[in-house]
């Protein structure tokens, strides 16, 4: 694919910007960023890698130093290269010291080994992974765990030619790292010369990006095959015709859309804004015909990845592809599900997040159609605001994809909208537009806002007394007895477990008491420790608190333990 205009490169004789120099030296600076630790790992048992890391640390110097002295911009340039080079042989020592990866990556490397086998990917769980080292389990509001493999195919499939690397998911974390560093140059030979060490910077450097990737991460697959597309995406069909680069783009589209789900809410964002774009240049019929040739190359391109899943297993396959939607995993996150999870001791309308999490995807596509002159620049980032309603939201569907923001702002600035369709029924055109606009704007957020009121307000529906705890040893719990008050008016299903900090842990068994709690209801139940005792955090700052998830309807209650509580002395 050809670069984005404007990456030529300056003149020899021309002197380079000085905000050029200093977005290379913040590029090399960025490099520093877990350098010493994994220089520190390395010295241990890894002397070459020590070595290289050094050598490394003298380039980053090196390079400081050339960044604020060269005299012309071709220099600058080549000191971009240099920093990309270091941050790429940063990155693949990082890997070489820490490849085992977490659950994404053994879940990808066993799916991987079932399609060399000829065996069944979707909807089969593989329990035995998740007893081995650094490996997470995902715990579901039915009181079980998530064993199975959740993402469409194409992750897998690229970790096919990796099976030989390692056990484990090591596969799947070299596969995924090698994707990254091939994507990061891609983005950095599509910047315009001066950008780009802000692509290694953000791709490489900070090192959030590389950790993802040593984790197996499907995400990132999705991410670098979406660079090209956001790379100057409102040229994407100018003058009716996509071409060769616009074809090969859709189908970027299109894999981004089969290896993860987080780029199916981004691709109504971009559809739209191509056809508000070229209908501003075109017309409506060009437009469409545009986005219609798009959308199809990208259809097939999709369907294609997936035809062999689609053909021996249709259920499973479909089932899987959609489990992030439907696991029902419990509430995790740094959004406004923390307003339950930590303020209010819980909710008996967890659901109603969701529901204000959907209703924001369609409000903001709503307005970024409305508002497209001024909001098509923010089509990379909107899209990731919804998840800041939902029970899931963790900060990692922001961080990953930033390197599309960063694309998108050098790429695509707000003159490219200036001629761009927007939808202007008469009511919106009138003597009194403005406030036919403010009242357009209000009654699209509306329903999302208050959505997230009605969870946010929600009360936990069972009230938990401690009655008795039996320890194993002075610092380890076997069994609780708990006394269980339904307040609500539907007959709960609760499966507990205990927390300390912000992280979820394993479900205790019920070994005595009914399951149910019926609605206005008490009863008494006995907890079992998984794997037969709990170990008590040792600090007496330290937060305990027990939880109770329901799954229908989706709710969660909690109760601040006290030292006390189990026969402790504070």
């Amino acid at each position: 694919m050809s670069a984005v205009p404007g990456s030529h490169l300056e003149s020899a004789s021309e002197a380079p910007a000085q905000w050029h120099r200093v977005l290379t030296l913040l590029a090399d600076v960025s490099l520093f960023i877990g350098a010493r630790t994994v220089w520190t790992q390395a010295a241990t048992h890894r002397l070459t890698l020590a070595a290289v890391i050094s050598l490394c640390y003298a380039a980053i110097l090196v390079t400081g130093v050339l960044a604020l002295t060269a005299r012309r911009a071709r220099s600058l340039a080549r000191l971009d290269l240099v920093v990309l080079v270091t941050a790429i042989a940063l990155t693949l020592c990082t890997w070489a010291l820490n490849h085992a990866g977490g659950d994404e990556a053994v879940l990808t490397t066993q799916a991987a080994r079932e399609i060399l086998g000829g065996h069944q990917v979707y909807d089969h769980p593989w329990p035995w992974l998740f007893h081995l080292p650094g490996v997470a389990l995902t715990p579901t509001t039915t009181g079980g765990y998530d064993f199975t493999y959740g993402y469409p195919p194409l992750t897998p499939l690229l970790t096919l030619p990796f099976l030989a690397v390692g056990r484990g998911g090591a596969p799947a974390t070299a596969a995924v790292t090698a994707v990254l560093i091939a994507g990061t140059v891609v983005l950095w030979r599509r910047l315009p010369a001066p950008w780009r060490s802000a692509a290694t910077m953000v791709c490489l450097g900070f090192g959030f990006l590389p950790m993802y990737a040593r984790q197996g991460y499907p995400a990132i697959v999705a991410l670098v095959l979406l660079m090209p597309v956001v790379a100057g995406w409102t040229r994407l069909g100018a003058g009716g015709r996509l071409g060769a680069s616009g074809i090969a783009r859709a189908a970027c589209l299109g894999a981004a859309c089969a290896a993860q789900q987080l780029p199916w809410f981004l691709a109504p964002f971009l559809l739209a804004g191509i056809y508000a774009v070229r209908r501003g240049e075109l017309g409506g019929r060009a437009a469409a015909r545009v986005v219609l040739r798009v959308t199809g190359v990208a259809v097939l391109t999709w369907f294609v990845i997936n035809a062999y899943f689609v053909v021996t297993e249709p259920g499973p396959w479909i089932r899987g592809i959609v489990l992030p939607l439907t696991q029902g995993a419990v509430v995790h996150g740094q959004g406004l599900v923390d307003i339950s999870l930590y303020f209010t001791h819980g909710s008996d309308r967890l659901d109603w997040y969701s529901h204000a999490s959907m209703l924001l995807a369609a409000a903001l596509l709503g307005l970024f159609v409305l508002f497209v002159r001024r909001l098509g620049p923010a089509a990379t980032v909107l899209p990731w605001c919804v998840f800041y309603l939902a029970t899931r939201s963790q900060d990692g569907y922001y961080l990953m994809m930033t390197p599309l923001w960063l694309a998108a702002a050098i790429t695509t600035p707000l003159s490219e909208f200036t001629r761009a369709w927007q939808p202007r029924p008469a009511w919106l055109t009138a003597r009194r537009r403005r406030p036919a606009l403010t009242a357009a704007v209000v009654l699209l957020v509306l329903p999302a806002l208050l959505s997230v009121t009605v969870a946010a307000t929600g009360g936990p529906p069972l009230r938990m007394d401690i009655t008795k705890a039996r320890h194993v040893s002075a610092t380890a719990l076997s069994t609780l007895t708990v006394k269980v008050a339904n307040t609500g008016s539907d007959p709960l299903t609760p499966h507990y477990m205990l927390t300390t900090g912000q992280g979820m842990d394993k479900y205790w068994s019920l070994a005595h008491g009914p399951a149910t709690i019926p609605a206005h209801g008490t009863a008494t139940v006995v907890l079992r420790a998984p794997d037969g005792s709990y170990p008590l955090p040792t600090k007496d700052s330290t937060r305990l608190r027990l939880r109770a998830f329901t799954a229908t309807p989706q709710t969660l209650s909690t109760k601040d333990v006290q030292r006390s509580e189990l026969g402790l002395i504070g």
